[in-house]
């Protein structure tokens, strides 16, 4: 699983809270109430963006020098940690509601037996599209 490191800029908000975005990666922005939660929020922004940015073809830039950046008053550089793999991976294990349609007495027999539609449909498809 790739992991990418990213120089982002924490900076202090008048509510209390942090500011977060990458220089490197423009519309790459969160925030959050404390500083645990804003880190949290910023792996989470990075892994998103850059799972958006592989999704659509485009080129990860390469990272800046944490050293070359010059840090603004009030807010300071830490290296941030993406994994767009995971996100990718979330994304294509949740689940979605589909409607189906079946005969009135299939539907009246298999709710008399207490069936899963969803387990079964999916035990289902699993097997036809691995065969």
């Amino acid at each position: 699983m790739k992991t990418y490191l990213f120089p982002a800029f924490f900076r202090r908000v008048v509510s209390g809270g942090y500011s977060v975005d990458f220089p490197d990666l423009p519309g790459c922005v969160t925030a959050g109430d404390s500083l645990e939660e804003t880190l949290s929020m910023a792996r989470e922004a990075l892994s998103l963006h850059l799972y958006g940015m592989i999704e659509d073809g485009d080129t990860v830039p390469k990272p800046t020098e944490p050293a070359e950046i010059q840090v603004e008053p009030g807010s300071f550089v830490s290296l941030v940690e993406g994994r767009p793999e995971m996100v990718g991976d979330e994304i294509r294990n949740r689940s979605i509601k589909k409607t189906l349609t079946i005969p009135y007495w299939l539907n009246e027999a298999a709710e008399a037996r207490n069936i899963n539609f969803s387990k079964v449909l999916q035990e289902a498809l699993k097997e036809r599209v691995s065969s």
